[in-house]
């Protein structure tokens, strides 16, 4: 298998990285199994389970390991869903936060407690405008949200 990136990130799951792998690959256009791993007989699990999943997401290309449960995901680590519209990022809020848990800002764990950010493009414009009260109203209503409403974000901007 030929390697897209020099850097990919790998996701350390205790037994669901499959699992973890072909939901995200069913999410996300251009995306796809590349291989699938599994212990031999003399591995530290069980002979057959899977071990490794790699796999793109809209052409990013991870890895997924079954090392164990001595790890879990933190909020110090996520993947950053910037969508082209209001739409898109609800699309993607919906999904992959179904079982899992909805943060503040945008952020959210999915079923596997895996972190990620969702939103508009347009918020980074909002939140680096050059006016800095503007900036700093739309500061201000995006910290009061879990799902990011750009509407209303655009609303506070504009209020004077």
């Amino acid at each position: 298998m030929t390697r897209l990136n020099k850097i990919t990130p790998c996701l350390w799951f205790d037994t669901r990285a499959e699992e973890a792998a072909r939901f995200y690959v069913g999410l996300f256009d251009n995306s796809r199994i590349l291989r699938v791993r599994h212990f031999g007989p003399d591995g530290p699990r069980p002979a057959d389970m899977v071990l490794t999943v790699d796999f793109e997401i809209d052409g990013q290309q991870i890895t997924a390991l079954n090392g164990g449960p001595e790890f879990t995901f933190s909020e110090a680590v996520s993947l950053q869903v910037i969508c082209d519209s209001q739409e898109e990022s609800d699309h993607y809020w919906a999904k992959l936060g179904e079982g899992g848990e909805e943060g503040q800002c945008g952020w959210l764990k999915d079923r596997f407690g895996f972190s990620w950010q969702v939103f508009p493009a347009e918020l980074d414009d909002l939140l680096a405008d050059p006016d800095p009260g503007r900036a700093g109203r739309a500061m201000q209503a995006m910290l009061k949200m879990g799902r990011i409403d750009l509407p209303e974000i655009r609303r506070a901007a504009d209020a004077a």
